[in-house]
């Protein structure tokens, strides 16, 4: 569904090309390095053990990532145009929560995943996912639009926006906790210790209710929230089994790497742990970690570079910008990256195209949020 609609939204674009007779397609700050970060990963292609799968992956996966963050940036062209797609992503995460609940409630069987460690976590039954593929990734998309509903949450003046905005991020929160992500937590603190810093250190207070808010959780979430410090449940050790793997892959391959989605190709002969050729992993449960494995280290420095870039880009429209609307949508995004940038210590969400959609259209609303308020600067 995501392709019928990206592809429409292309269509309709070049049509309006030919019809205004004009090449609608504005120059960035970032066009020169995104150039680069998708050089550098065809490059990784010729390396690859299978280089008609990564070509398939690449431009599958490159072509709809570049084509979300044009299209944004050369449509939206105001403010109005940008809360409508804001207010869209906050509606859907709406109904992908309900739908969490609803496994929640009527339950799901997730014995088949092996997400859990049954012997660590004898009282956790359900972990709900909702309409992504596994609860990390649900709980990562659950950190961002939490950040982002946060951000405008505590810019707007009206008190009925200000008291929706809030429900909604208790909503969300909610189903937060029902994921039993620990990494997502995590990030959780990070964003809100963000906000204390770039907002108002009163938020800090928020981070001293956690301690509090754990004597009313069921002893799942309790054993959960325990074993983040204790390295010895299963999906501990196979993460940091996994980082081993990864690191001796990069010290082979630290240029092109081993190829753009060649993780799970490439793997097996870096298995020193699992030591069974049947079992496929797709990531290496580290951002940093995979994606220097398959691009390369300078890959890698390209990518946090984007990353880098948006995020000052868009600190720079928040300290200046005399629309709280758009301070609100610009503090959300950055907590939101800086979200994703902690959970990726612990895991790879973004190698679910998802999610990988959604962090390129926010750096595009970044942009396009730059654009139309330098026009009235």
């Amino acid at each position: 569904m995501s392709t019928l609609f990206l592809g429409l939204g292309t269509a309709l674009w070049a049509c309006k090309m030919i019809v205004s007779k004009k090449l609608l397609l504005k120059r960035t700050p970032f066009d020169e390095i995104i150039a680069l970060f998708v050089i550098l990963s065809a490059a990784s292609i010729a390396v690859s053990p299978d280089k008609d799968f990564s070509f398939y992956n690449y431009y599958h996966l490159m072509g709809r990532y570049i084509l979300v963050y044009y299209l944004v940036i050369n449509n939206l062209t105001s403010i109005n145009q940008l809360q409508r797609l804001i207010y869209a992503v906050l509606s859907s995460a709406v109904l992908v929560t309900f739908y969490g609940f609803y496994q929640y409630i009527h339950g799901v069987d997730i014995s088949a995943f092996q997400w859990v460690d049954g012997e660590q976590f004898p009282e956790l039954k359900i972990r709900i996912f909702s309409t992504l593929k596994n609860p990390n990734l649900l709980a990562g998309f659950l950190v961002v639009v939490m950040s982002l509903a946060a951000g405008l949450g505590l810019h707007t003046e009206k008190i009925k926006d200000k008291l929706l905005l809030f429900v909604l991020v208790a909503v969300l929160g909610t189903c937060l906790v029902l994921t039993y992500s620990r990494g997502a937590w995590l990030s959780i603190v990070a964003v809100t210790a963000i906000y204390g810093r770039l907002y108002n250190r009163k938020i800090l207070w928020v981070l001293l209710l956690i301690p509090a808010l754990v004597l009313f959780c069921q002893d799942a979430v309790m054993e959960r929230l325990m074993s983040i410090v204790n390295p010895t449940d299963t999906s501990s050790t196979l993460r940091i089994a996994l980082w081993e793997s990864t690191i001796a892959m990069i010290l082979d391959k630290p240029f092109l790497g081993i190829g753009w989605g060649a993780y799970w190709l490439v793997y097996p002969e870096y298995d020193f742990f699992l030591s069974d050729p049947t079992i496929k992993i797709f990531h290496a449960h580290n951002m940093y970690l995979h994606i220097a494995a398959e691009i390369g280290i300078p890959g890698l420095i390209v990518f946090l570079a984007i990353i880098y870039g948006h995020t000052k880009k868009a600190m720079d429209v928040l300290t200046h910008t005399k629309n709280r609307w758009v301070a609100g949508l610009m503090l959300g995004v950055v907590t939101a990256v800086m979200g994703l940038a902690v959970s990726g210590f612990t895991d790879y969400i973004m190698f679910n195209v998802q999610m990988s959609m959604l962090f390129w259209l926010l750096s595009a609303v970044v942009i396009a949020v730059w654009e139309v308020n330098r026009r009235y600067i």
